[in-house]
């Protein structure tokens, strides 16, 4: 499979990065990137072909879109007309599909991902949507492009993107919110910065570990360490009056609204009919 990146920043180069481990050469990938100095980086790093000419990525299998949301219709327009058989991956965020294949000259074969940044170390996850035109070897042809960095999962409704938005790309802000909380709380209590930072990290590793290796359901594992009148009891009874759970839920409500918003905003000022 051959590929072609638009735009070779952060999350381009983790792709480009896991798809080299997963058994891609580098001489099946090429990146149309305008900064030198990112170029040059590229083809030091993962020996890739980077320069600013998009000509030689169009003849690539699959087109993956990585540049930046607000830069994405005056890309898209400036392309030639794409067969149908090449398949456009957006990692863009907050643009919508069909906005893109619009932007495409109404281009069939869209598949619109949202990966987050634990795919910088090959642990991220990213939900998808294809519009209609999608085959089911150009879907096989994206999971296989996402899970060079982690896993994959479809959503049948673009909508359902937003709440992904939310939960797995907002996800790891939250997720730092709750460790820089913690930490803080451990040096407040008492401990030297580097232990609060070591049991606060080893901490959320182990737990996500033990909960992907067990599979039973996060209640019946906090059930599990939470004894009647112990340590961790009082703590969750705190959590509990502090109203977190709630708040958790009104900050994943805020950022789908806003993924949402921001569909709305760049489809209505990016394109053109």
């Amino acid at each position: 499979m051959k590929l072609g990146f638009i735009g070779g920043g952060n999350m381009a180069a983790a792709m480009i990065g896991g798809l080299l481990q997963k058994g891609f050469t580098a001489a099946d990938i090429k990146v149309a990137e305008t900064s030198p100095q990112r170029c040059a980086w590229l083809a030091q790093e993962y020996g890739v072909t980077a320069n600013a000419n998009t000509d030689a990525i169009l003849t690539a299998e699959v087109i993956v879109l990585a540049v930046k949301p607000q830069q994405l219709a005056d890309v898209l327009r400036a392309l030639p007309a794409l067969k149908p058989e090449q398949l456009v991956l957006s990692i863009a965020a907050g643009v919508r599909a069909s906005d893109i294949s619009r932007w495409l000259d109404h281009h069939p074969a869209v598949v619109r991902a949202m990966p987050n940044t634990p795919a910088l170390v090959g642990a991220g996850i990213a939900g998808l949507f294809a519009l209609p035109g999608v085959t089911d070897k150009q879907k096989a042809q994206a999971n296989r492009i996402l899970e060079a960095v982690g896993q994959a999962v479809w959503v049948q409704q673009e909508a359902q993107i937003d709440v992904v938005t939310a939960i797995s790309g907002s996800g790891p802000a939250y997720v730092f919110y709750f460790i820089e909380a913690l930490e803080q709380a451990g040096i407040d209590l008492g401990l030297p910065a580097e232990t609060a930072r070591l049991l606060t990290l080893q901490t959320f590793f182990g737990a996500a570990a033990l909960a992907i290796e067990d599979q039973s359901a996060p209640a019946e594992l906090r059930a599990r360490v939470t004894s009647k009148g112990g340590t961790t009891e009082r703590g969750i009874l705190a959590l509990e009056e502090a109203g977190v759970a709630h708040a958790i839920g009104l900050a994943a409500r805020a950022a789908a609204e806003r993924a949402a918003e921001m569909g709305e905003l760049l489809g209505k000022d990016g394109g053109k009919d």
